[in-house]
């Protein structure tokens, strides 16, 4: 990501297993990444260099990358769906604006005459 884009905080936020499906997504993506973590740590010692420390919680980010990597199909029909309703909103936003404006041009065009009568 280029520093001048904005994070979505969300994607920060710690995952509490506060029902089935999440204390399962949580358990998978923790022991994944558990492994690369410990993976990386090794190679970092090999290197002579510090390995950085995890306190094993996992964020939306950590599921929506393990997800990418292991449900590309599902991450993308959501993405899709996502920017249609987004689109969907901007041409509804552009058409009521459009609306508006013609109404404000009318009222001014309406009080112009009025004005001169």
């Amino acid at each position: 990501m280029q520093e001048n884009e904005q994070k979505n905080p969300e994607l920060e936020k710690k995952v509490e297993k506060n029902t089935p499906m999440k204390e399962w997504m949580v358990e998978y993506v923790g022991e994944s990444f558990q492994l690369a973590h410990d993976k990386h740590c090794e190679e970092m010692k090999k290197e002579g260099k510090e390995p950085e420390e995890w306190d094993g919680s996992i964020t939306v980010e950590m599921i929506l990358e393990q997800m990418s990597q292991e449900f590309p199909e599902f991450v993308m029909a959501l993405a899709e769906e996502n920017w249609i309703r987004g689109y969907h909103q901007a041409l509804t936003d552009v058409e009521e604006g459009e609306k508006l404006y013609k109404e404000e041009q009318e009222r001014k065009s309406n009080s112009e005459n009025a004005n001169e009568e």
